[in-house]
């Protein structure tokens, strides 16, 4: 019942940020170019913080916490958010889908093995998986690091990415929907989560998940990850 009111607020934003983005016009992308020969780079985009909680603004979420962003016209990276990766925690092992396997968005991309215990993360995009991160198969613990560079976990052919990238979360629906995200956490384990926050920024601890007990942690990262 939880899940489906919270999927039935995601909705009523999405729709909400879809009629808002009709009357908007989108700024072009800083692109290269030549000056005196040299050449100036786009400024790299920082991710901004929301509850603790990493939110990069050039990725666009699914509601189940992964992320995905587009490289090309069909190819499509994708990866765990950092609100993910917190709740995760120390796991194991990451099993992930096969080179030229079908995935469908918001069905299941990858199983996360923590504690014995494994639970299913959604893919965000449709497609055909072109490659998987073998350093991420080999060592989880680089997808809990970096989550939005080394430790992505598939790229995708995605014929119809456009339909897509349109159910997916960007900008300030993406920082509302992580702050949900934390607020709801916390009134499920407000002890847990009270030590959650280290006092340097505010940034979420790496072991945050460490203050879950483990029969606590599969019902809760099943709710978050729509699995």
């Amino acid at each position: 019942m939880t899940v489906l009111m919270v999927l039935l607020t995601f909705v009523a934003f999405l729709l909400i940020d879809y009629f808002r983005s009709r009357h908007t016009i989108a700024e072009p992308v800083p692109m290269l170019h030549a000056a005196a020969g040299m050449h100036e780079a786009a400024p790299r985009l920082q991710p901004a913080l929301v509850a603790g909680f990493a939110v990069p603004e050039n990725l666009r979420y699914h509601p189940g916490h992964t992320w995905a962003l587009s490289e090309s016209t069909n190819l499509v990276r994708v990866g765990m958010d950092d609100f993910a990766t917190k709740l995760a925690g120390k796991i194991e092992r990451i099993a992930l889908p096969q080179r030229g396997q079908w995935i469908r968005q918001g069905q299941k991309m990858c199983t996360i093995n923590r504690d014995g215990i494994a639970v299913d993360m959604v893919s965000p995009i449709e497609g055909t998986v072109s490659d998987v991160n073998e350093a991420v198969a080999q060592d989880p613990k680089v997808a809990l690091s970096d989550p939005y560079g080394e430790g992505w976990l598939v790229t995708v052919q995605a014929p119809d990415s456009k339909t897509s990238f349109k159910n997916l979360l960007g900008g300030a629906l993406a920082r509302w929907w992580t702050e949900e995200s934390a607020t709801r956490l916390q009134r499920r384990m407000p002890l847990a989560f009270a030590g959650a926050l280290a006092q340097d920024g505010g940034v979420a601890m790496n072991d945050f998940s460490a203050q879950i007990p483990d029969q606590e942690w599969l019902p809760l990262a099943k709710e978050f990850f729509l699995s």
